[in-house]
């Protein structure tokens, strides 16, 4: 698995000694390639409120990875280059991506601080490589048309388009992203830490 060492999960891995938070990018095989990481089984019960990740390069000038969350398809866009930092990088830019979507401090810095080890499995899912290759086909179509003034506005903007599979799980990942930060805030500490992950 990629350590990610981040300003966020300095303290909290160190100092109290908590184990790692680990979670699952599901990449393509073109992205595979790029990233040259050892492909793991994926984390079954990821440690963080979104969960696990789909993930496919952007074969832009410059190139862009597209990260697709399993539990609410919001879209992350992050530089490709250098690839071998790329997994490193997407908490940051996740916490940016966040931030721009009004959520709470106290829920970025919990997400995160729960992305400390990242393992990097094949896809799986048909529906969430469906859903990714329809976000990349609105990214590119927006790309050209529209100047963005940054991959996080991109990213924002995508996020308010209705997504899914032949009528089959429709969402708006920013609706869903809201309700999942809803959810997480009325679930106290003495709560969260006595029942199981989702």
């Amino acid at each position: 698995m990629v350590f990610v060492r981040t300003a966020w999960s300095s303290q909290q891995d160190g100092e109290n000694g908590n184990m790692a938070g680990v979670y699952s990018v599901h990449a393509t095989k073109k992205l595979l390639d790029r990233i040259k990481e050892p492909v793991e089984a994926p984390v079954a019960e990821p440690t963080t409120k979104l969960g696990n990740w789909y993930a496919k390069p952007l074969f832009w000038k410059p190139q862009f990875a597209l990260f697709v969350n399993e539990r609410t398809f919001l879209p992350v866009l992050v530089p490709l280059a250098p690839a071998s930092t790329l997994l490193r990088r997407l908490p940051i830019v996740l916490a940016m991506t966040l931030e721009a979507h009004g959520a709470p401090g106290s829920f970025i810095n919990a997400e995160i601080d729960a992305m400390q080890l990242v393992g990097v499995s094949k896809t799986q899912s048909r529906q969430l490589v469906g859903v990714m290759n329809e976000l990349a086909f609105h990214a590119d179509i927006s790309r050209r048309r529209e100047h963005m003034t940054s991959e996080v506005a991109m990213a924002v903007m995508l996020s308010r388009i209705p997504i899914g599979i032949m009528g089959k799980s429709y969402r708006f990942p920013d609706q869903a992203l809201a309700a999942l930060v809803e959810a997480a805030d009325q679930v106290g500490p003495e709560e969260e830490t006595s029942t199981s992950a989702d």
